[in-house]
């Protein structure tokens, strides 16, 4: 049996926020969950790559890590990982099998994200992990991953709002949730946050009794490396310098943000004995892949070979670091008019994401999510004209891969790919790229 098979029959309970079943089925398989220290990582957007850097790091190191992330982009072997590696399928499904006989007939299912969430907890207790970078699923408070009692670190990246519908209507109500995951006496870094979601963030910090640590960007020095200085600069950690000076793999200023509060959290480890070299640190940095996120590709059209860009950026906040770093390159001697193929889920900020993206003569290419609910294109196409009328172009196409060989065919301009995790995910999985098999930017 695949794993799609094995997880289809609980899709149907879909977002069903509340800790009673995953704690319910955790207690049924002897509560894994408790025999692995985590770093617990919960954000608007961020919280991926933050987890990348740290498992890349203490796997560095030396220390058995491992890595819980959601959504995957081609396979859910993705999403559970020991030192940087995908679990394998036949161990998935076995674990899946686990979980199944684990559950109640007589108690309420849990959802599908439950049941991964269980069989990752219980992957990294088998294996035994010495340490397991776990990232929030949706929200904080009543998400499946906040189990933990004690997490090492707590780590809240950036708040936005997305997830309204589930979180609350304003940023202070999304915040309050992403803050439940701060435990007692746990150390908290906390990103660069809205006014009002930084107060509810440093509040719950206060009550709780934890450290707070709101670590400053580190500087791009040069092309691909940056130095952060660290916020215990006056403390003493054996070999530890001021600053560190290290490789920065991942594209966009926003790396900038995101690799601090990786290193923020690193040296809180340090402090608390864990034995991470400055060596460590920059090779793991160095090391760091986070697919699907500013990713460079080569193209081939027509026996050309084209540069692509791809995103998932999915939400407002995301669509703005993504247009800033398009942006950027218009220094670098790249075409100023952006040519979009894009397509997005029916629940997302369609207008918000266009005002961050569409700016006069850039080209729209617009395409459904598959095996998801998509927007309808033709209500995107209407909203996007309205949201920026003077566009150079703006059709629906039928396909992903349809929509990039007409736009290859009609511009010399960057072509972007972006709007879903779930589009991008199609698309590795369907074209002859590959999740590993990336281009260098010109």
């Amino acid at each position: 049996m695949n794993i799609d098979s094995l997880l289809q029959p609980f899709q149907h309970f879909g977002v069903n926020l509340g800790l009673s079943r995953i704690v319910k089925l955790l207690a049924n398989l002897d509560n894994p969950h408790e025999q692995v220290p985590v770093i617990h990582v919960a954000g608007t957007n961020g919280k991926g790559s933050v987890c990348a850097y740290l498992s890349s790091v203490l796997t560095e190191a030396g220390y058995r890590t491992g890595r819980y992330t959601s959504p995957h982009l081609v396979d859910w072997t993705e999403r559970i990982c020991i030192n940087e590696q995908p679990i394998n399928p036949e161990s998935l499904s076995q674990l899946i099998l686990q979980v199944q006989a684990a559950i109640d007939p007589n108690e309420e299912s849990p959802t599908q994200f439950e049941v991964i969430t269980a069989a990752a907890w219980l992957y990294f207790a088998h294996q035994k992990v010495d340490v397991a970078v776990v990232e929030v699923g949706l929200g904080g408070r009543l998400d499946a991953t906040n189990v933990c009692s004690q997490p090492l670190v707590t780590v809240i990246t950036s708040i936005s709002r997305e997830h309204w519908q589930q979180l609350g209507p304003t940023v202070a109500d999304i915040a309050g949730e992403k803050a439940g995951i701060i435990k007692a006496g746990c150390p908290v870094v906390m990103g660069q946050l809205p006014a009002d979601a930084q107060k509810v963030v440093i509040s719950r910090s206060l009550e709780s009794q934890c450290p707070i640590i709101a670590p400053q960007p580190a500087v791009e020095i040069n092309t691909g490396w940056a130095e952060y200085k660290r916020w215990g600069a006056g403390e003493k950690i054996e070999n530890c310098k001021s600053t560190i000076k290290y490789p920065l793999p991942l594209q966009g200023q926003i790396q900038l943000h995101n690799s601090a509060l990786a290193l923020a959290t690193l040296e809180i480890l340090q402090k608390q004995g864990w034995q991470i070299s400055e060596q460590a640190i920059i090779n793991g940095m160095g090391k760091t892949k986070w697919p699907g996120r500013m990713q460079w590709f080569i193209w081939k059209h027509n026996n050309k070979d084209y540069q692509l860009l791809i995103d998932g950026a999915h939400n407002p906040a995301s669509a703005e670091v993504l247009r800033n770093y398009v942006d950027s390159l218009n220094t670098q001697n790249i075409t100023q008019n952006i040519t979009w193929v894009m397509g997005m889920l029916a629940t997302k900020d369609h207008a918000d994401i266009f005002q961050a993206l569409l700016k006069t003569g850039d080209k729209l290419y617009l395409v459904p999510v598959p095996d998801n609910n998509s927007a309808d294109l033709e209500h995107l196409s209407k909203l996007a004209n309205e949201t920026c009328p003077d566009l150079g172009f703006c059709s629906t196409y039928p396909d992903v891969f349809s929509a990039l060989d007409a736009a290859f065919t009609s511009t010399d301009n960057l072509v972007v790919l972006c709007g879903s995790l779930y589009l991008i995910g199609h698309f590795l999985g369907n074209s002859n790229l590959g999740i590993g098999q990336e281009g260098n930017r010109k």
